[in-house]
């Protein structure tokens, strides 16, 4: 039985890893905005008519929603996909250095 021989693309594991953690910076421009650029003062858009509060409370309930259920998962999904890529990076070099040892 022929010895069975794999070929990985560490560079392109790598690179994965740094676009990955590239995204991640970048997620702080959403985040931001999110959190600071949606703000809206108390008579911004408008006062006295009835559907005011009702008006501020979607808004409140909008940016939580994206800071919390749209921006926070997904950046916990990129840095998941990162930290995973590196581990399998690492283990493929680790294998490759004991090979080379053989």
């Amino acid at each position: 039985m022929a010895k069975e021989e794999y070929r990985v693309d560490l560079d392109a594991l790598d690179q994965v890893v740094r676009e990955l953690n590239e995204i991640l910076r970048d997620m702080g421009g959403p985040r931001q905005k999110a959190e600071n650029n949606t703000y809206l003062a108390p008579g911004d858009l408008g006062s006295g008519f009835s559907e005011q509060e009702e008006l501020y409370a979607a808004h409140d309930k909008m940016v939580d929603h994206l800071q919390h259920d749209v921006i926070g998962p997904l950046e916990k999904l990129i840095d998941d996909f990162g930290q995973k890529t590196k581990k399998v990076k690492e283990s493929y070099d680790d294998a490759e250095a004991e090979n080379a040892v053989r």
